[in-house]
This record gives structure tokens, C-alpha cells and sequence, in this order.
């Protein structure tokens, strides 16, 4: 784990809200996995904003960064520019480690899709994506994903780009018809917890990576604490420290 100011290399702004900043940090990169995030202090902010790795150039020595206005915060952070440096901890949490022997489908929920692409690129281009949006406008990274997967399918909740309905719709499909695979997924928690229940309906092997609010990113807080049900138990974990990757089956998702 690192803290140190790092120079933003290149800013790409996706849509109205969504940013992507490639970051010069070879020694942050050398570390980093798909699923795993940092915390980036925005401004006078007291607490820093917890922000998913998308994409990680160990060679250059990059990370890709892909983020959402969501407040004060972000929008400090929207305001930077390429040269810009800011400060930045990480890498943290434990993130995705796809399984390459299984069929694998990886599914992202909005702003969930970025550490999603990364995870895809590590699998291979044997990799299948589902990807969620609420309209057209807000879709990103598509191209990016058809070029790492054999298969991409986008759902839309209002239909104005690609099928109609919720990932789980298409999801249902593709397990119809083979459940020998592995399922990764990382959105909002509703869509998280239907893509559980399906995998548990059809045995199938799921790793979510949850959404929390977080204070310290290292455990030290408590703030981001989740409800599992392990072998020995309940417990409460902390998304930063345990996660934010989690077996679905643990999760408690009504907790």
C-alpha cells in the first residue's frame, strides 16, 4: 500500500457525469489487480472518496481510473487536469481473481462496468460481458469491452440502447443453456443481489464486489461494515479490508 501524489496523465470525459483519468504510478500499478480500489483525497475533504482500479498497464506503469460525479467530492475531483497530480492511497481491498479454466461472465451495473473491463481484459478474449445502464446516455466503456470479449450484451431499463430489462434477463438466458461458469459482478446492490439469486438458483459459482460508503478504505473505521453468513457463522465484515470481492453465497443481502 502507497500514499503519494501521483500526475494524472490523460482525463476522458465519458458522458456529462463519468470521468476516466489515466494515472502515472508504477509502483501503485506493480500492486494492483483487477477488483482492487484506491482512496483519493478530493480538496479540503476530510474523508477521502473510495474509486474502483478499471485498468491496470503495469508495463507503463498506469492505472486507469473510472468515476461518477456523485458530490462535492468527485466534483473536485472532475475539475483536475492532465499534469495535474493528486494524492492517492492504494491499492486497497482484495479484488477478482478469474478463475481461466471456467466459462466466465462478467457483469457490470452503471458505474459498476469499469472494474468490471478490467477484470475482463485479465480473463481473456474468451470473456463474456453483460453490461446494465439506466438510458442510452449513460453508457460507457462499450467499446472498450468488445474489444477484450467474445460476447458483449447491454441492457438499457428504458430500452433506448440494446435489450430492454436488467442484466438478470439476460443473464437468465446464457445460464439456460450452459451453467458450467463463473459469474462476476459489481453495481448497486439490487442488481448485486438478483444476480445471486440467480446463481444460487442455478448453482452457480458468483463473486460480487459491493458498493459501501467508506471512511478510512483500511478497516480502521468500521464505517463500510456488510452482514455474512460464513461455515462458521455470522459475521460482520468491512467491504474495504474483506472485500469489496465477496463469495455471493456469504452475503447477506437483506442485512
Amino acid at each position: 500500500m502507497f500514499q503519494s501524489f501521483y500526475k494524472i496523465q490523460s482525463v476522458e470525459q465519458l458522458n456529462p457525469t463519468t470521468f476516466s483519468f489515466v494515472v502515472d504510478c508504477k509502483n501503485l500499478a506493480a500492486e494492483s489487480w483487477c477488483g482492487r480500489f484506491v482512496n483519493i483525497q478530493c480538496g479540503e475533504k476530510t474523508l477521502r472518496r473510495p474509486i474502483s482500479i478499471s485498468e491496470i498497464d503495469q508495463e507503463m506503469g498506469t492505472i486507469t481510473l473510472v468515476f461518477e460525479v456523485r458530490g462535492e467530492g468527485t466534483a473536485w475531483l472532475a475539475q483536475r487536469k492532465a499534469g495535474d497530480e493528486i494524492n492517492i492511497l492504494g491499492p486497497l481491498g482484495n479484488g477478482f481473481f478469474p478463475d481461466k479454466g471456467k466459462r466466465a461472465i462478467f457483469i457490470g451495473g452503471g458505474i459498476g462496468c469499469p472494474p468490471m473491463l478490467g477484470a475482463a481484459q485479465d480473463y481473456g478474449e474468451k470473456a463474456e460481458a453483460i453490461l446494465g445502464f439506466r438510458s442510452k446516455g449513460q453508457v460507457i466503456l462499450l467499446d472498450k469491452f468488445e474489444k477484450c470479449c467474445q460476447s458483449v450484451s447491454v441492457t438499457t431499463n428504458d430500452g433506448s440502447f440494446g435489450t430492454k430489462g436488467f442484466v438478470t434477463d439476460v443473464l437468465r438466458e446464457k445460464l439456460e443453456s450452459d451453467t458450467d461458469c463463473v459469474v462476476y459482478a459489481c453495481g448497486p446492490m439490487p442488481m448485486l443481489k438478483g444476480v445471486a439469486e440467480l446463481c444460487n438458483e442455478k448453482n452457480v459459482l458468483c463473486y460480487v464486489s459491493l458498493e459501501q460508503r467508506m471512511g478510512c478504505g483500511i478497516g480502521a473505521c468500521l464505517a463500510c461494515a456488510c452482514k455474512t453468513h460464513e461455515k462458521d457463522g455470522e459475521h460482520m465484515r468491512h467491504v474495504c479490508k474483506n472485500g469489496p470481492v465477496f463469495d455471493a453465497r456469504e452475503v447477506d443481502f437483506n442485512g
